[in-house]
């Protein structure tokens, strides 16, 4: 449960105002109680060598998911960044839209345990994932 109640609008207009995440189409979809839905377009230019969503692109979409999850929990105002991040492939994704609905698992006073279900655009699970942030002090978000 968010400890400052924020809106689907007021959320995605955070995360869009990220640069990184507006770079690769991150898209919040849905809130739910324990974590987000977020959303990414397949695009040519995420085609590794073998032809099929790289990886890097994958684990970039499972970490914003539990970010983008903390940022809702803390209302945008406490700051976080990844320490640790162990992801699993299932299947290579090909085309279509690509979700990872994280989960916050365990909020601390530190750190922060999630985890991320990745799906393919034909809904099946493509990949897990679980992500530790840390919380950095106690100030503000900035902007």
């Amino acid at each position: 449960m968010s400890t400052h109640p924020i809106t689907l609008g007021q959320l995605r207009a955070l995360v869009s105002g990220m640069p990184f995440n507006s770079l690769l189409g991150i898209k919040v979809a849905r809130m739910h109680a324990d974590g987000v839905t977020v959303e990414i377009p397949f695009r040519e230019e995420m085609r590794n060598s073998a032809g099929v969503l790289h990886g890097g692109v994958s684990a970039t979409l499972v970490d914003a998911a539990v970010g983008i999850a903390i940022t809702r929990h803390f209302g945008g105002r406490r700051l976080a960044t990844t320490v640790e991040m162990k992801i699993n492939y299932f299947r290579p994704i090909d085309s279509g839209k690509v979700a990872a609905r994280s989960r916050l698992l365990r909020v601390g006073s530190t750190l922060i345990v999630g985890s991320v279900e990745l799906r393919n655009g034909k809904g099946e699970l493509a990949g897990a994932a679980l992500v530790t942030y840390m919380l950095l002090g106690t100030g503000q978000r900035a902007g």
